[in-house]
């Protein structure tokens, strides 16, 4: 289980983003949290992977506070997957970054061989999501949160993207929390759906 309690966060102690926000999600389950831009879903999606820390409340995975040093079990795949890679290293040892990954998983994820060899810049934002997912389904990940993860590219590889992890997740028994504005596909996917902008 992963728990948000009494969650408060602002920049600057001014612009007040959160306001007492709770909610929980279990691992057996897809969550959609859905709401418009702006609205604070990216913030708390930091705050759920342990990136920011809350000005008071806390997260708890299995009863207890994310851990502040190693592999977190909660993992957060970006909007922008060229930010979340080092431009300056091949796609190879963007993967090993994350953990073992197996020839399955690569190939799972549609991974191309060939690809491991470029540069990030020589991928596709489609191409460079798959690796940024790969690394995330680690053996020690529990939840991960995919804060508009398909959001810049086109709806044929949005979909394919979103088989997939759908798909490993299940399979890896991998609690998945879909951060979008998106209400069909929060529909299309979602065992449960969270209007964000109702909470606090």
């Amino acid at each position: 289980m992963l728990e948000a309690k009494n969650i408060h966060f602002s920049y600057n102690k001014q612009h007040k983003i959160l306001d007492n926000i709770s909610m929980s999600f279990g691992i057996d389950e897809i969550v959609s949290l859905i709401g418009p831009s702006g609205c604070g879903k990216s913030t708390f999606s930091k705050i759920l992977a342990g990136y920011i820390k809350p000005d008071s409340g806390e997260v708890l995975f299995n009863n207890s506070p994310l851990p502040k040093s190693g592999y977190c079990p909660v993992q957060l795949i970006y909007q922008h997957p060229e930010k979340a890679v080092n431009p300056k290293w091949h796609m190879k040892q963007i993967l090993k970054e994350g953990w073992d990954i197996d020839d399955e998983t690569i190939e799972a994820l549609g991974i191309q061989k060939s690809w491991l060899t470029r540069w990030p810049s020589e991928l596709s934002g489609g191409e460079l999501q798959r690796f940024c997912i790969a690394r995330a389904l680690g053996p020690k990940t529990k939840y991960i949160i995919a804060d508009e993860m398909t959001t810049m590219l086109d709806a044929i590889t949005q979909a394919a993207i979103w088989d997939v992890i759908i798909k490993q997740c299940k399979k890896r028994n991998i609690g998945l929390l879909a951060v979008t504005h998106n209400h069909a596909l929060a529909k299309r996917i979602s065992d449960r759906i969270i209007n964000f902008e109702e909470l606090g």
